[in-house]
């Protein structure tokens, strides 16, 4: 049954990404999430160490397939899963800006050249763009389908100095409008249930993200996972994590404060399901989704009820 929200044709009352690639692409679009080898700065001692508190593989060390083969084994199972022969290549571990220009240029060339690709998915830290290599992803962005994911979050300084981002919203902030200006489509990441953040700090981390204007936003759910400074955190009972109940209602109040036309790429979260210790409710992730679909239902609203 079809929602009435614009960007949707099914139950949707948000702006979905499989919606959105389906609309612009004429078929399923699958993403496969490739590991080409890159560590980060609060990894590798440039800015930090140890990565982000919640972050399984502090140590940042890469896959050792080669991309191709990384390529050939996740397209393999996919196509158990779905009939689609367009394929967009998501370079997701660690920070994908983070080498010289001339390794950039050959790893992005590789798996732009991989079959059936359509598309680049680029996952990387605000700290990790000058001038140089923002100017190679707007040549990108203008011979394919091109989308730069930054990991923010959070807006607040001092939840980054907890996590160990080791950077400022406002080096964020910088990063954003060089990509903004050269129409580079921009996916922001948030996190909610960061340690003593307040439901109120939550949302207006995706108040003052909704006012940027980024073409997308992912919202994750805090997973802790074994073998962790998070872990460690919360067995000493620093922090607790969300109920399912009080994470629905919190996205479904975000939902409302963004743009319609904001592409919402991620409503929760895959957590290692071999390390995850809590929540563990997060591991049904349909039913997350299902329970986000009928509060909002229940309430009357829709993405960008509340701008």
């Amino acid at each position: 049954m079809k929602s009435g929200f614009i960007y949707s044709d099914d139950n949707k009352r948000y702006h979905t990404q499989n919606y959105h690639l389906r609309h612009t692409f004429g078929s399923k679009v699958a993403k496969i999430s490739l590991d080409a080898g890159f560590t980060c700065p609060n990894i590798d001692g440039t800015a930090g160490r140890g990565g982000c508190i919640y972050c399984l593989d502090g140590s940042g060390s890469g896959s050792r397939d080669s991309l191709k083969s990384q390529f050939e084994a996740v397209r393999a199972k996919m196509g158990e899963k779905w009939d689609t022969d367009k394929y967009i290549v998501y370079l997701q571990a660690h920070s994908n800006t983070y080498a010289d220009i001339d390794t950039l240029k050959a790893i992005y060339r590789e798996v732009l050249g991989f079959d059936k690709v359509v598309g680049l998915s680029v996952a990387t830290r605000a700290d990790c763009l000058d001038g140089e290599k923002i100017k190679l992803l707007e040549e990108i962005s203008k011979e394919t389908y091109l989308n730069v994911e930054l990991g923010l979050q959070s807006v607040f300084d001092s939840t980054a100095r907890l996590i160990n981002r080791c950077h400022t919203f406002d080096t964020f902030c910088r990063a954003y409008d060089g990509l903004f200006s050269r129409d580079i489509k921009v996916c922001v990441h948030l996190i909610n249930g960061l340690p003593y953040e307040t439901r109120d700090m939550m949302l207006e981390s995706v108040r003052r993200v909704a006012d940027m204007s980024p073409f997308s936003i992912k919202l994750h759910l805090l997973h802790v996972l074994r073998g962790t400074p998070l872990a460690t955190m919360y067995g000493r009972g620093d922090f607790s994590t969300f109920e399912l109940n009080d994470y629905v209602s919190l996205i479904c109040d975000q939902l409302e404060l963004i743009k319609p036309e904001t592409v919402i790429q991620r409503l929760t979260g895959d957590g290692d399901k071999e390390h995850l210790i809590s929540p563990l409710w997060s591991m049904k992730k349909f039913v997350v989704l299902d329970e986000i679909d009928k509060e909002m239902e229940r309430r009357g609203t829709f993405q960008g009820s509340r701008r």
